[in-house]
């Protein structure tokens, strides 16, 4: 069994948890739920030398001293890239910088995953199919009908382990977001799937797939890394891409520019406690679920607070104390001088306050 190879995927401001998440720390490099960060706690369950090489991580300049400081393990490599061009160019540089037998395990940095067994052995099923040339994806088992992500609608079986088990199944049909009674068909169905964005790949079957797909995007990815340069800053070892080169590339995901159109698309299933942590209300929910620390209400605090009379409230403050009574279905976040009051319904609308987007 070959040894994977984590790449780690750090973009994204997360202005949907502002005000505790801003562009300049964004949600990877906050301790969101339990004591690590969730940047130190992806790269820590990528951490058995038994499976797993020292991870790539794919980043901003501005997030490198967040990245130095919180990197829990030594080795590996840094790619600095010159602007965000989406996860397309950030997966494409790192293939470049493997062998071309490397399996790459693509891994959000800013997920929650409670089951760090259960996401072991996904990624070891993953692996294997990735060794024969699939493009696999995590397919996060369904628990209620959510509007919010992507759905993968699961084809045959493919593949087998040791012990003759399937490993996983041809990706019939990738679902953008649904809508509220869609969503409920899915679930009820039981052949759909949450595209959680965790992917393995062999890292020459993948540039292959995006140089057949999107040739520009590959061309453009090539040359950057050919003309890049690499140093090592302390003990860290860091990739600069050419930035004329990177900036021609197309910002285009990777589900887009590739996984849509490849006919090489699979699908491992995983029930492993996963979260995208997307908004506050997300976070509730996983603090629920991982905490231990929540109210027989559903109420979970974080800071200075007393609740009387309160269901499904949580209060997240940094100073001054809260005081809440009667609510329901409410998110109150206290940072700094901002403060943020929204029902559970609105949290997805954070990212529209003119705090979050101008921060």
């Amino acid at each position: 069994m070959s040894i994977i190879t984590p790449v780690i995927l750090c973009g994204g401001s997360g202005t949907r948890l502002w005000p505790r998440s801003r562009a300049a720390k964004p949600k990877p490099f906050l301790p969101l739920v339990g004591a690590d960060t969730l940047f130190a706690a992806t790269v820590l369950r990528c951490a058995d030398a038994a499976h797993f090489a020292p991870p790539v991580v794919v980043a901003g300049a501005r997030h490198l001293e967040h990245i130095e400081a919180q990197m829990p393990v030594a080795g590996g490599e840094i790619i600095v890239e010159p602007q965000a061009r989406n996860t397309a160019a950030a997966i494409a540089l790192a293939a470049l910088r493997l062998p071309a037998d490397a399996i790459m395990l693509v891994c959000p940095s800013d997920h929650h995953i409670a089951d760090g067994a259960a996401f072991t052995s996904a990624a070891l099923a993953a692996a294997q199919l990735a060794a024969q040339d699939w493009l696999v994806s995590f397919g996060i088992e369904a628990k209620s009908p959510e509007t919010g992500f992507g759905y993968l609608r699961r084809g045959e079986g493919i593949g087998a382990g040791p012990d003759g088990a399937v490993l996983g199944a041809r990706v019939a049909q990738f679902v953008e977001k649904p809508d509220l009674a869609r969503a409920e068909q899915f679930l009820a169905s039981g052949d759909y799937a949450w595209n959680g964005g965790i992917f393995a790949f062999r890292a020459g079957f993948f540039l292959s797939e995006l140089e057949r797909h999107r040739p520009a995007i590959a061309a453009a990815a090539r040359e950057a890394a050919a003309k890049g340069r690499a140093e090592l800053a302390g003990k860290v070892r860091l990739f600069h891409p050419d930035a004329a080169a990177f900036a021609r590339i197309e910002s285009e995901s990777v589900d887009y520019a590739v996984m849509e159109n490849t006919d090489r698309a699979a699908m491992v299933p995983a029930d492993m406690g996963w979260s995208d942590i997307g908004n506050w209300e997300a976070l509730h929910a996983a603090r629920l679920l991982g905490s231990g620390l929540a109210d027989a209400a559903g109420n979970h605090v974080s800071g200075p607070a007393e609740l009387v009379d309160c269901r499904n409230v949580l209060v997240d403050s940094d100073g001054p104390r809260v005081n809440v009574i009667g609510l329901e279905n409410v998110m109150i976040v206290v940072d700094g001088d901002d403060i943020l009051v929204t029902t559970a319904a609105g949290a997805q609308k954070v990212g529209k306050l003119q705090g979050a987007a101008n921060q």
